[in-house]
């Protein structure tokens, strides 16, 4: 049990040095957007927006307003990209940001798969998507003594996918043709590869 916990905090400090490392991307995040945003506004606000917008995005998506639901959606996919390099670079990570972050990404991802790519790629793959968030989800929990880990970059670079791959499918379902149901799938394929990496080999979620 000792060693266990050692493990732990010694994974978490790592991750912590990880978090709070300032990238290229924050940087140009930092120039091109970043300045725009009221000072008021707190990175862990942004999140808490990327979970509200959750139920809107669903709402529209059974009604069937794709425009609408596309236009919320690449706002609060994007939203994903902000609360971090707003954080890193104002040093305002908190410990709720960093749990609540990853989560509010499977879940605007698991809600819109359930919806939109069971309707265009099918509901085996969307159930395939989803399932495997879950088990990624519960298998850090427990693999930590409870303790959910913040997401590696494998997994920010499947959350990157994922939401691209859902774009082009809104694309599809917008403007038609078929390239755009192609990189779909393509995309999606591939975030599935990052998924089960980030499971089976970095053990992150």
């Amino acid at each position: 049990m000792p060693k266990l916990k050692e493990k732990i905090l010694n994974l978490a400090e790592a991750r912590m040095k990880d978090l709070r490392r300032v990238t290229l991307i924050d940087r140009i995040l930092k120039h091109l957007f970043l300045g725009l945003i009221p000072r008021s506004v707190t990175p862990n606000q942004i999140t808490v927006f990327r979970f509200v917008s959750i139920p809107f995005i669903v709402f529209l998506l059974f009604k069937e307003y794709y425009l609408s639901a596309a236009i919320l959606f690449i706002l609060s996919s994007f939203s994903d990209a902000l609360d971090g390099a707003l954080a890193r670079t104002t040093g305002q990570i908190t410990r709720w940001g960093i749990l609540a972050d990853p989560l509010a990404d499977k879940l605007l991802v698991g809600s819109v798969a359930l919806i939109l790519i069971s309707r265009f790629l099918g509901w085996h793959f969307a159930l395939l998507i989803v399932a495997i968030e879950m088990v990624t989800v519960v298998s850090a929990y427990y693999r930590y003594a409870g303790k959910v880990l913040p997401a590696k970059t494998v997994g920010k670079i499947k959350m990157i996918l994922q939401c691209f791959g859902i774009i082009f499918l809104f694309f599809h379902v917008l403007f038609g043709g078929i390239i755009w149901l192609a990189l779909s799938w393509i995309a999606l394929v591939t975030a599935v590869v990052f998924a089960l990496l980030s499971l089976l080999l970095y053990k992150s979620i």
